[in-house]
């Protein structure tokens, strides 16, 4: 039975004859069959010194190198005149097809080890955090109705925060001329929602600049703030008319 005989960094006959013409620095396409012939001989017997069992196919090689050998001490004509092929032709084909094999193999054997060291985080469902659950609305006309009107009174209400006050440029308005201004929109101690102060002019910026604000006379103890689920609306109230 045979089996892969690997002897230092030798796995298989054709792994010895690249190390042999490799060493040699010989060209893959004009060996010197004499001399890989009886290097290669030499390997074989100091395999045998280490009583590694020579497989078949170290043998047949080994018998292939002494043929091929043999055919280049004939001359290079044929009966018609005709140069006749190179005998090494056909090596030099397996040599080079398993050169590129060998290759191969190592770029897969680097891309399983790299494969190895990753490491895949398992999905996590984030719905619990991202999701609220559906609500239906289910009113009658009275309560559509004084629906209605509320949105009318909301409207209005912001229509007169736009009127009363004046807004100033991002470049011009500071933090602290922000937390004056949003100050007054509480002078009536009405809640007021985020979004109502931002008013007509949802940039980026004066979101950012109004947050802070916020963020600082909550800080102050000047204003409360609440916001009953993930994402949902923030409501404002003077902190005197908190309970």
């Amino acid at each position: 039975m045979s089996y892969k005989v690997k002897l230092d960094v030798f796995e298989g006959p054709f792994d010895l004859l690249v190390y042999l013409i490799e060493t040699a620095e010989m060209s893959i396409y004009d060996i010197r069959i004499a001399e890989i012939t009886e290097q290669y001989l030499d390997a074989l017997r100091e395999m045998e010194k280490r009583d590694v069992a020579v497989t078949g196919d170290f043998m047949v090689l080994a018998a292939t190198l002494i043929e091929i050998k043999s055919r280049m001490l004939l001359p290079n004509a044929s009966p018609d005149g005709e140069e006749a092929e190179d005998p090494r032709s056909e090596l030099v084909q397996k040599l080079l097809e398993y050169k590129k094999a060998k290759a191969e193999a190592a770029l897969l054997a680097e891309q399983e080890d790299y494969a190895r060291r990753i490491y895949k985080k398992p999905q996590e469902d984030l719905s619990v955090y991202t999701k609220e659950p559906d609500e239906i609305l289910n009113l009658d006309l009275p309560a559509f109705v004084k629906a209605f009107e509320l949105f009318l009174q909301k409207k209005k209400r912001i229509e007169e925060m736009h009127t009363r006050y004046v807004r100033v440029e991002r470049e011009r308005m500071t933090l602290e001329a922000r937390i004056e201004q949003i100050k007054s929109y509480f002078r009536e101690g009405r809640p007021v929602k985020f979004l109502d102060l931002l008013g007509g002019k949802k940039t980026r910026s004066n979101a950012v600049l109004t947050f802070l604000s916020i963020l600082e006379l909550v800080r102050q103890k000047t204003l409360t703030a609440r916001q009953r689920s993930n994402f949902g609306e923030i409501t404002l109230t003077p902190a005197k008319e908190k309970k």
